[in-house]
């Protein structure tokens, strides 16, 4: 699927980073010939809200498959749907596609160095995506079919939602679990990021999909305890967590929200059956 894209020009320093709620592969502001309004990152945390007015749109869930990623075309099926979600691009800015392009390109390839275990402190990293076959929303989204298209067994799927669960202490730049305490919390805690869910698809419960395949996956790795972190004003994220189980268990400092420029963040927990030290 790479070979289908063109490669971008080489910027002259890296872009921002994609997602900075999670992202332990930050670099330095980008010079990249796109104006700010082409690629602004939107105010959100563990799952893109994007504010779209489309007409709702109703899936076969009887055709919507969740699973654990592995191929190079699923995993950048799944990069370019958070490109898609977590940027707000003007479609009309200068050389937008090649910025697109390069930002999944770069999440590509950390996402595959993540899963590899080739990522410092963290233990286990899964990306875990949401498909429907290309024939039922073929009609939806030119943009999200040809962004997000992958073959699978001769058909042709599209990645509609994504995650990533992520077994570590913690994550870069965000508040640290406390649970559970003592020796064990390297294999025993998990975390949710990069949650999203193609925008002309909400509402049909992609994001309570995607977070419960995850819990079955943390449950086969020995995780007992799962958080997430969430905007404070991101009421439909905090919504889906909380009908999922999760629960509040702290929140980010004001001055350190202020100081990595970002919207607050507040962490939640829920409890997994699993090995019990």
């Amino acid at each position: 699927m790479m070979a289908l894209l063109s490669s971008p020009p080489t910027p002259p320093s890296p872009p921002p980073p994609l997602f900075p709620i999670s992202s332990p592969w930050s670099c330095r502001p980008s010079s990249f010939t796109v104006s700010m309004a082409a690629a602004r990152r939107l105010p959100i945390a563990a799952i893109c809200t994007q504010n779209h007015t489309l007409p709702p749109f109703t899936i076969d869930h009887s055709a919507v498959s969740v699973a654990e990623a592995f191929a190079d075309d699923q995993l950048w099926a799944a990069a370019c749907l958070r490109v898609r979600s977590f940027y707000d691009f003007h479609p009309t800015s200068y050389r937008v596609q090649d910025h697109k392009k390069y930002l999944a390109e770069r999440e590509f390839e950390a996402l595959k160095e993540r899963i590899a275990g080739k990522r410092e402190d963290f233990k286990r990293v899964s990306c875990i995506n949401a498909t429907v076959p290309l024939s039922q929303i073929s009609n939806l989204s030119d943009d999200l079919c040809a962004a997000c298209k992958f073959s699978y067994n001769g058909e042709d799927r599209v990645v509609v939602g994504t995650l990533d669960l992520n077994q570590c202490v913690r994550l870069p730049d965000e508040i640290t679990g406390k649970k559970p305490e003592g020796i064990g919390a390297d294999f025993l805690r998990a975390y949710l990021s990069n949650v999203c869910v193609a925008a002309e698809l909400h509402r049909n419960g992609l994001g309570y999909a995607v977070v419960a395949k995850s819990k079955l996956v943390a449950q086969e790795w020995g995780i007992t305890d799962l958080y997430v972190h969430v905007a404070f004003d991101n009421e439909p994220a905090k919504k889906l967590y909380i009908k999922s189980g999760f629960v509040y268990e702290s929140d980010e400092p004001a001055w350190q929200a202020r100081f990595l420029d970002r919207p607050r963040r507040i962490l939640l927990w829920t409890g997994l059956p699993g090995v019990q030290l």
